[in-house]
C-alpha cells in the first residue's frame, strides 16, 4: 500500500483533478499539477491550497503533447506515482472534433508513459470513463461487459486503456489502476471548489447550475424517446467528492498486484435527465426551464455502474446521495456565479 509521496497530478486543475488533489493533500501527499488550462483556470489552484490550507508543491502550465515541458517537470521532482486526468472530455464535441481528441487524449497519455519510463516512475492511476460500454441495453454494468463506445471520446478513453493494459504487459514493474467513474457532479461542501467549464457548459449539471442562476435561458433536453421510465437517458450520477476519495484509494492500492486492473467508481443508481432538473429545482428553489430536442449523436439511453468489485477489493462504496449533488453544485454557483477569478 502506497503512503504518503509526492504525486503528479495532471489536469489538476480541472474540475476532478482539482477535487482529487485535495484530497492527496489532506491525507499527508505532496501534490504537483500540470495542466495547460485549457478547460481550466490558474484560479483553481488558488483554490485548492485554501480548501486543503496548503498549496501543491508546485503548478506548471503546459501541455502533455510538449515533450521539453513535460520533462522539466518529471526533472525538476521525484514522483511516486502519477493521476492521470488531462485529456479532452466532451461527448458533443468529440463528434465535431474527432481528430483533435484523438491527438490530446491518447497522444497525451503516450507523451506520459514515455515520460514516466524515462524518469523510472511506475504507478499510474488512469481517469478513464463508463462512457467505454456505450451502446448497451444491459444494467447496471460490470467491468467484464464488453466495451462498445459510440463516440470519440469514449473510444479515446478504450484505446489508452487497451494501450495501457499493452504497456504492462511489456512492462512488468507498472502497476496501473483505471477507473471507469460514471457521471461526476457536484461540488466541495465548503463552495469553494466546484466545476467551472470555459464558455457554455458541456456538462450537464454547470449547465442546470447557470439556468437556475439566469445566466442561460433553459437547459436542453437531448431526447425524450429513449427505453427509460420518462423517455430521458439515466446516468449514474456520482459526486465529485466520492470520485476524489476513490482516486485516493486507488493510489494506496496500486501496490495490491502488479499489472492494469480496471474498476467501476458509482452508485449503482440510476437518475433522468428529468429526475436531476427535478432535484436542481428543489435545492435551488426556482423552477428549471427546459426544451426537449432531439437526440445528440453518441448518446445512450441508460448507464448505471455495478461497483461491487471495487467494494469488494478496497472495502469502500460511494457515500453522497443526489441531494448532496445538486446541494454542492448550487452553492458553488451562489458563492461563485462567475467562476474563479484569474
Amino acid at each position: 500500500m502506497l503512503g504518503p509521496s509526492t504525486v503528479l497530478v495532471t489536469g489538476g486543475a480541472g474540475f476532478i483533478g482539482s477535487h482529487t488533489a485535495v484530497e492527496l493533500l489532506d491525507h499527508g501527499h505532496e501534490v504537483v499539477i500540470v495542466d495547460d488550462y485549457s478547460n481550466s483556470s490558474p484560479g483553481a489552484v488558488e483554490r485548492i491550497a485554501k480548501v486543503a490550507g496548503r498549496p501543491p508543491a508546485a503548478a506548471y502550465e503546459a501541455d502533455l503533447l510538449d515533450r521539453r515541458a513535460l520533462t522539466e517537470v518529471f526533472d525538476n521532482h521525484s514522483f511516486d506515482a502519477v493521476v492521470h486526468f488531462a485529456a479532452k472530455k466532451a461527448v458533443g464535441e468529440s463528434v465535431r472534433l474527432p481528430v483533435e481528441y484523438y491527438d490530446i487524449n491518447v497522444g497525451g497519455t503516450t507523451a506520459l508513459l514515455r515520460a514516466m519510463r524515462e524518469h523510472e516512475v511506475h504507478r499510474l492511476v488512469f481517469s478513464s470513463s463508463c462512457s467505454i460500454y456505450g451502446d448497451t441495453t444491459k444494467v447496471p454494468l460490470t467491468e467484464g461487459d464488453p466495451a462498445r463506445p459510440t463516440n470519440p471520446y469514449a473510444t479515446t478513453k478504450w484505446l489508452c486503456e487497451r494501450i495501457l493494459t499493452d504497456v504492462c504487459r511489456y512492462v512488468p514493474e507498472l502497476s496501473v489502476l483505471a477507473l471507469r467513474y460514471f457521471n461526476p457532479v457536484g461540488a466541495h461542501p465548503s463552495g469553494l471548489l466546484g466545476e467551472v467549464p470555459n464558455g457554455v457548459p458541456n456538462n450537464v449539471m454547470p449547465y442546470l447550475a447557470q439556468v437556475a442562476d439566469g445566466r442561460l435561458d433553459r437547459l436542453q433536453v437531448f431526447g425524450d424517446d429513449y427505453p427509460t421510465p420518462d423517455g430521458t437517458g439515466v446516468r449514474d450520477y456520482v459526486h465529485v467528492m466520492d470520485v476524489a476519495e476513490g482516486h485516493r484509494m486507488a493510489l494506496e492500492h496500486l501496490d495490491d498486484k502488479p499489472g492494469m486492473s480496471v474498476f467501476n467508481i458509482g452508485t449503482g443508481r440510476g437518475t433522468s435527465v428529468l429526475e436531476l432538473v427535478s432535484a436542481f429545482s428543489h435545492a435551488a428553489g426556482t423552477p428549471i426551464p427546459y426544451e426537449i430536442t432531439g437526440r445528440r449523436p453518441g448518446d445512450v439511453a441508460e448507464l448505471i455502474a455495478d461497483a461491487t468489485a471495487v467494494a469488494r477489493a478496497w472495502g469502500w462504496t460511494t457515500s453522497r446521495d443526489l441531494a448532496a449533488m445538486v446541494e454542492d453544485a448550487w452553492r458553488f454557483q451562489q458563492m461563485n456565479p462567475a467562476g474563479y477569478p484569474n
